[in-house]
């Protein structure tokens, strides 16, 4: 199938667009931009930047994405901006390029939703088949594993990491990391315990999910330090791969803060 290009929209020279793509009114795309394959990109939408989009990707009016980053030393820089496949970006997305004082690409896997008004800032890597939901914003450095779900309004601060099937809820704050299958709450968010609804749309099955509450409980238990408590998970629980998806997560960084539950609340 052949190319829809709206002629109100501005496609500079030098920007490598796929098959089947169309393009809505009023949009523009730079030079540097490369949009696979059976993309849709809606009208009043700016796609600029070294920026690479995969195919099957549908980006919504107003969005702007891989315009400069809100970064004070940024300066002019070339850095990248690497989208997969399979992405819908709704109205009023913005998606920023790496910097150099970080890892000079931003990159996001397959098959997300990003929601009204979401914002992936610089320098982020963030995972497959995510949800951000209206709103839903993260700072620069910030990591999101698969599956990982933002609530409305959330936002989660700069250099956090958030692990893989995670639910952060609307309006909660992160200023830390949040370990894997968990379910943080509150403006300023504490762990709730897992993410049961997630776990189970996702086919887990009860033995995991029993063993994974069981190991919650015990790193997040009163008594001992929570090295301790690492320790014993790791030695219980070492050959179990889920558990290992936590421990390695924690093991990648140990010096970040994390996300606990509230006093008493475990």
């Amino acid at each position: 199938m052949n190319n829809f290009i709206h002629p109100s929209s501005i496609i500079h020279k030098g920007c490598k667009i796929g098959k089947n793509v169309g393009v809505g009114p009023f949009s523009i795309i730079g030079p540097n931009v490369k949009l696979g394959d059976n993309s849709r990109v809606h009208s009043h939408v700016v796609i600029d930047g070294n920026t690479i989009i995969g195919v099957n990707n549908e980006i919504y009016s107003f969005s702007v994405i891989g315009s400069n980053p809100q970064h004070l030393k940024y300066e002019g820089e070339t850095t990248k901006l690497i989208i997969g496949n399979d992405n819908v970006f709704r109205e009023h997305v913005t998606i920023h390029p790496g910097t150099n004082v970080g890892t000079k690409k931003t990159i996001i896997g397959n098959n997300g939703f990003f929601m009204v008004g979401s914002h992936v800032a610089h320098d982020c890597l963030v995972g497959n088949n995510v949800v951000f939901v209206n709103n839903a914003v993260i700072g620069g450095h910030v990591e999101i594993s698969d599956y990982v779900y933002l609530g409305g309004q959330s936002a989660v601060h700069q250099y956090c990491r958030i692990g893989q099937h995670a639910i952060i809820g609307a309006g909660t704050t992160i200023d830390g990391d949040v370990i894997p299958f968990t379910s943080v709450i509150g403006s300023r968010g504490y762990l709730s315990g897992l993410n049961l609804v997630g776990l189970k749309r996702r086919k887990f099955k009860k033995e995991d999910i029993k063993m994974l509450r069981n190991v919650y409980r015990l790193l997040f238990a009163p008594e001992g330090t929570f090295n301790e408590r690492l320790l014993e998970v790791s030695e219980t629980y070492n050959k179990n791969k889920l558990v290992k998806e936590i421990l390695n997560f924690l093991k990648k960084n140990l010096n970040r803060p994390l996300v606990h539950p509230k006093m008493g609340k475990h």
